[in-house]
């Protein structure tokens, strides 16, 4: 389809869009989403009002894709270290130490946006994004229980389920840990210990997965 190349150029954009987008995550992580006034992200993100809100819209619009930006990437790196690791002990570690290592980042807040911040935000789809994520997490570390069941690192009855949520509970707790200033290597090193934890055998008098 031809376009007439003289219409709808405008002005180029004098910033990069990821990079702004970048800025804009440090600043509602730094003064949580009620804190954030549009001055805030204007002076931060180094753009103009006008283009703040044409290319990123108004403060919740951008809060959303802002959130939306951080999960896809902490998602995808905590999926390689769970995965990566040919061992299901060391892949469970693995994704302990990686919400260790986000939460005490040189150089950022500590702690993690949507651990932190996002559940503070009084709206009905920043909730239910929380809610899909945690349920994504969840399903992710089950898969990797089933890996682990399938190479008989752990018997056919261990319970998938409930050890996958307590994963994502023990991330969130080093997460908040972390925010409260715990070291980063006290940190590491519970995450070691509790990926042993999560392993252990089903107790014989344990009631079934619900």
């Amino acid at each position: 389809m031809l376009t007439n190349s003289s219409r709808g150029r405008g002005r180029p954009r004098s910033f990069d869009e990821s990079e702004a987008l970048d800025k804009a995550t440090r600043i509602f992580w730094s003064k949580s989403y009620d804190g954030v006034a549009i001055d805030d992200l204007i002076a931060g993100m180094g753009v103009g009002r006008q283009s703040l809100y044409s290319v990123f819209g108004d403060k919740r619009t951008l809060f959303l894709r802002v959130l939306r930006t951080y999960a896809e990437r902490k998602g995808a790196g905590a999926a390689k270290a769970l995965f990566a690791p040919p061992a299901l002990r060391d892949g469970i570690a693995g994704f302990l130490r990686h919400a260790v290592e986000v939460a005490t980042e040189e150089g950022s807040v500590r702690g993690c946006l949507m651990v932190c911040v996002a559940p503070l935000v009084d709206d009905a789809e920043v909730r239910q994004f929380l809610k899909d994520a945690a349920a994504g997490g969840v399903a992710l570390v089950e898969r990797r229980f089933r890996d682990g069941i399938s190479a008989g690192e752990i018997p056919s009855d261990f319970p998938v389920t409930t050890r996958a949520r307590q994963v994502i509970d023990l991330a969130r707790g080093l997460t908040m840990h972390a925010q409260l200033g715990a070291p980063r290597k006290t940190l590491l090193k519970d995450a070691e210990e509790a990926a042993e934890l999560v392993l252990l055998p089903r107790r014989g008098n344990a009631l079934p997965e619900s």
